[in-house]
Protein backbone atom coordinates (compact mmCIF):
# COMPACT_ATOMS: atom_id res chain seq x y z
CA UNK A 1 0.00 0.00 0.00
CA UNK A 2 1.29 3.41 -0.91
CA UNK A 3 1.65 5.54 2.22
CA UNK A 4 1.75 9.32 2.72
CA UNK A 5 2.92 10.62 5.59
CA UNK A 6 3.47 14.15 4.54
CA UNK A 7 1.92 16.33 1.95
CA UNK A 8 3.32 19.73 0.62
CA UNK A 9 0.24 22.18 -0.09
CA UNK A 10 1.64 25.68 -1.73
CA UNK A 11 -0.07 28.73 -1.68
CA UNK A 12 -0.70 32.19 -3.96
CA UNK A 13 -3.50 32.33 -1.60
CA UNK A 14 -5.90 32.43 -4.88
CA UNK A 15 -9.13 30.86 -4.50
CA UNK A 16 -7.51 27.97 -7.09
CA UNK A 17 -4.79 27.24 -4.27
CA UNK A 18 -7.07 26.85 -1.99
CA UNK A 19 -9.13 24.66 -3.86
CA UNK A 20 -5.65 22.34 -4.26
CA UNK A 21 -5.77 22.75 -0.23
CA UNK A 22 -9.16 21.27 -0.27
CA UNK A 23 -7.86 18.48 -2.14
CA UNK A 24 -5.09 18.25 0.49
CA UNK A 25 -7.49 17.77 3.44
CA UNK A 26 -8.71 15.13 1.97
CA UNK A 27 -6.34 13.17 0.80
CA UNK A 28 -4.86 13.62 4.56
CA UNK A 29 -7.85 12.25 6.30
CA UNK A 30 -7.63 9.45 3.99
CA UNK A 31 -3.88 8.78 4.74
CA UNK A 32 -3.65 10.67 8.42
CA UNK A 33 -1.27 12.62 6.95
CA UNK A 34 0.35 15.51 7.82
CA UNK A 35 -0.51 18.88 5.29
CA UNK A 36 2.77 21.42 5.42
CA UNK A 37 1.24 24.70 4.20
CA UNK A 38 3.54 26.84 1.99
CA UNK A 39 4.29 29.75 0.62
CA UNK A 40 7.27 31.23 -1.76
CA UNK A 41 7.90 35.43 -1.72
CA UNK A 42 10.15 35.49 -5.04
CA UNK A 43 12.17 38.43 -4.53
CA UNK A 44 11.52 41.47 -7.27
CA UNK A 45 13.43 41.05 -10.42
CA UNK A 46 15.08 44.73 -10.91
CA UNK A 47 16.17 44.94 -14.58
CA UNK A 48 19.60 46.63 -15.44
CA UNK A 49 21.21 48.05 -19.06
CA UNK A 50 24.39 46.30 -18.12
CA UNK A 51 24.99 43.34 -19.22
CA UNK A 52 25.67 40.89 -16.05
CA UNK A 53 25.60 43.39 -13.45
CA UNK A 54 24.05 42.08 -10.50
CA UNK A 55 21.58 43.94 -8.83
CA UNK A 56 21.37 43.51 -4.75
CA UNK A 57 17.94 42.53 -3.62
CA UNK A 58 17.44 43.46 0.20
CA UNK A 59 16.16 40.56 2.54
CA UNK A 60 12.09 40.48 2.88
CA UNK A 61 11.05 42.59 5.35
CA UNK A 62 10.08 40.97 8.99
CA UNK A 63 7.19 42.67 9.48
CA UNK A 64 5.99 41.41 5.87
CA UNK A 65 7.09 37.96 6.74
CA UNK A 66 4.75 37.82 10.12
CA UNK A 67 2.20 39.17 7.90
CA UNK A 68 2.20 36.20 5.48
CA UNK A 69 2.28 34.00 8.72
CA UNK A 70 -0.53 35.14 9.83
CA UNK A 71 -2.74 34.75 5.89
CA UNK A 72 -1.22 30.96 6.16
CA UNK A 73 -2.24 30.63 9.37
CA UNK A 74 -5.72 32.22 8.92
CA UNK A 75 -6.09 29.83 6.10
CA UNK A 76 -5.06 26.97 7.81
CA UNK A 77 -7.44 27.35 10.82
CA UNK A 78 -10.29 27.89 8.15
CA UNK A 79 -9.59 24.88 5.77
CA UNK A 80 -7.64 22.52 7.43
CA UNK A 81 -8.96 22.34 10.52
CA UNK A 82 -7.84 19.76 13.22
CA UNK A 83 -5.56 17.80 10.96
CA UNK A 84 -2.04 17.72 11.50
CA UNK A 85 -0.34 20.69 10.26
CA UNK A 86 2.49 23.64 9.84
CA UNK A 87 2.95 26.94 7.63
CA UNK A 88 6.29 27.45 6.19
CA UNK A 89 7.52 30.76 4.76
CA UNK A 90 10.44 30.75 2.29
CA UNK A 91 12.28 33.46 0.92
CA UNK A 92 13.22 32.84 -3.53
CA UNK A 93 12.82 30.93 -6.56
CA UNK A 94 9.43 29.55 -5.57
CA UNK A 95 10.56 26.11 -7.84
CA UNK A 96 13.81 25.98 -5.74
CA UNK A 97 12.21 26.68 -2.50
CA UNK A 98 9.25 24.33 -2.86
CA UNK A 99 11.29 21.54 -4.53
CA UNK A 100 13.88 21.77 -1.73
CA UNK A 101 11.35 22.09 1.37
CA UNK A 102 9.78 18.82 0.32
CA UNK A 103 13.10 17.29 0.50
CA UNK A 104 13.99 18.91 3.87
CA UNK A 105 11.08 17.62 5.06
CA UNK A 106 10.89 14.27 3.63
CA UNK A 107 6.99 15.02 1.58
CA UNK A 108 5.46 12.07 0.33
CA UNK A 109 3.21 14.21 -2.08
CA UNK A 110 2.68 17.99 -3.35
CA UNK A 111 -0.54 18.73 -4.43
CA UNK A 112 -0.14 22.22 -5.84
CA UNK A 113 -2.62 24.42 -8.33
CA UNK A 114 -2.01 25.28 -12.03
CA UNK A 115 -3.69 27.86 -13.94
CA UNK A 116 -3.42 26.35 -17.18
CA UNK A 117 -2.08 28.91 -19.18
CA UNK A 118 -1.27 28.26 -22.51
CA UNK A 119 0.22 29.91 -25.64
CA UNK A 120 1.65 33.48 -25.02
CA UNK A 121 0.77 34.17 -21.46
CA UNK A 122 1.92 30.58 -20.45
CA UNK A 123 5.31 31.96 -22.28
CA UNK A 124 5.39 34.86 -20.63
CA UNK A 125 4.53 33.91 -16.93
CA UNK A 126 5.83 30.40 -17.18
CA UNK A 127 4.10 28.07 -15.01
CA UNK A 128 5.32 27.46 -11.06
CA UNK A 129 3.43 23.91 -11.26
CA UNK A 130 5.28 22.88 -14.46
CA UNK A 131 8.82 23.11 -13.09
CA UNK A 132 7.87 21.91 -9.50
CA UNK A 133 6.29 18.56 -11.55
CA UNK A 134 9.59 18.01 -13.49
CA UNK A 135 11.78 18.91 -10.40
CA UNK A 136 10.22 17.36 -7.09
CA UNK A 137 11.79 14.67 -5.21
CA UNK A 138 8.20 12.69 -5.07
CA UNK A 139 4.92 12.32 -6.84
CA UNK A 140 2.89 15.63 -7.36
CA UNK A 141 -1.23 15.94 -7.95
CA UNK A 142 -1.98 19.31 -9.87
CA UNK A 143 -5.04 20.61 -9.33
CA UNK A 144 -6.27 22.43 -12.17
CA UNK A 145 -8.21 25.86 -12.23
CA UNK A 146 -11.38 24.03 -13.98
CA UNK A 147 -11.11 20.55 -12.56
CA UNK A 148 -14.13 18.64 -11.35
CA UNK A 149 -14.68 19.71 -7.90
CA UNK A 150 -14.99 17.14 -5.97
CA UNK A 151 -14.13 18.33 -2.69
CA UNK A 152 -17.61 20.53 -1.91
CA UNK A 153 -20.68 18.73 -0.77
Amino acid sequence: MIRINKILVPTDFSEHSKEALRYAVEMAKVHDAEIILGHVMEPPIYPTMFEGAAVAVPPLDESFRKQLEEHLEDLRKEEVGEITSKIVVREGSATSELTELAKDEDVDLIIIATHGYTGIKHMLLGSTAEKVVRNAPCPVLTVREKAKNICKP
